[in-house]
């Protein structure tokens, strides 16, 4: 089945991601040391137990150097496994597979970091009744396949980006001059998701009458935090955000917000160690 995600075009990245790598005239030392009729076998394994995300991009850099590759995934994106566990094996020309090396393994690092990271938040939370989220702060480029790993994390997604709904936070109010005047100016302009950040209980009121949709209550304590949801009492969502982490994601969850977002899933995840192997066949 083809990888598809909205808004990302796989073949473009690809093709782009390799060309950044082979520049105008290829690799140079495969071409120099490799014969051109070579063919390799690979593994492609994890070091440390991680969450897996990101084979199927890495299987498209294989393919686009060599339509001919076999390749067999041997793990799904989204599962957890422990070190040592082999995720693809390859065989194909030896030449394409070096090319392709470093582009695959970069991607499947970065995103399998990305979800293992999430995947920590997302069991530390388990059980709370909030749900985790992500945030815009993502890799110019990479926010599609960056949010996509966050999912197979245990996250859900928040805003993809500027586009899919409004979020008032303090420069739109110091702007508009109060919290509820920023929100009746969405409302107004006909916008049907509207996020007002907060940062005080005195603005939940007026965001409320004002037109809000859901409630972004911004470093506040879990004590603070208990007290807005209170106040809210349901009748809009409320999210938690703001220097959240994992030793305190866990009271933050339990005050009773409907979500919790953070940053550090996409902004702080370290690549995950994962090898590739080859062999001459």
């Amino acid at each position: 089945m083809t990888f598809q995600l909205d808004r990302f075009d796989l073949a473009a990245f690809v093709q782009s991601t390799l060309a950044e790598d082979l520049g105008e005239v290829g690799d140079i030392t495969s071409a120099a040391v490799i014969p051109e009729d070579a063919v390799f076998t690979g593994v492609m394994d994890s070091r440390d137990a991680i969450t897996v995300a990101g084979l199927p991009i890495a299987e498209a850099f294989f393919r686009a150097l060599d339509p001919e590759v076999w390749i067999e995934r041997l793990v799904e994106d989204g599962v957890r496994v422990a070190a040592g566990t082999e995720l693809l094996r390859l065989r194909g020309r030896a030449r394409a597979m070096l090319a392709a090396e470093r582009s695959a393994l970069n991607t499947v690092q970065h995103l399998s970091g990305i979800a293992t990271l999430t995947r920590r938040y997302a069991d530390t939370i388990e059980g709370s009744g909030a749900t985790l989220l992500d945030t815009r702060k993502t890799l110019p480029g990479l926010r599609v396949v960056e949010k996509y790993a966050t999912r197979m994390g245990g996250a859900q997604n928040h805003r993809m980006g500027l586009w899919d709904a409004a979020m008032i936070k303090d420069n739109h109010v110091a702007v508009a001059g109060s919290v509820g005047e920023a929100a009746r100016r969405a409302v107004a302009a006909g916008i049907a998701s509207i996020i007002v950040e907060v940062d005080r209980l005195d603005q939940i009121a007026p965001a409320l009458e004002a037109g809000a949709t859901h409630l972004l209550l911004d470093n506040m304590p879990p004590e603070t935090l208990r007290e807005a949801v209170a106040e809210v009492a349901g009748r809009v969502p409320t999210e938690a955000s703001g220097g959240v982490r994992l030793d305190t994601i866990r009271a933050i969850a339990e005050s009773g917000v409907t979500y919790v977002s953070v940053g550090r899933l996409t902004q702080s995840a370290p690549a995950a160690d994962i090898g590739l192997d080859f062999s001459a066949a």
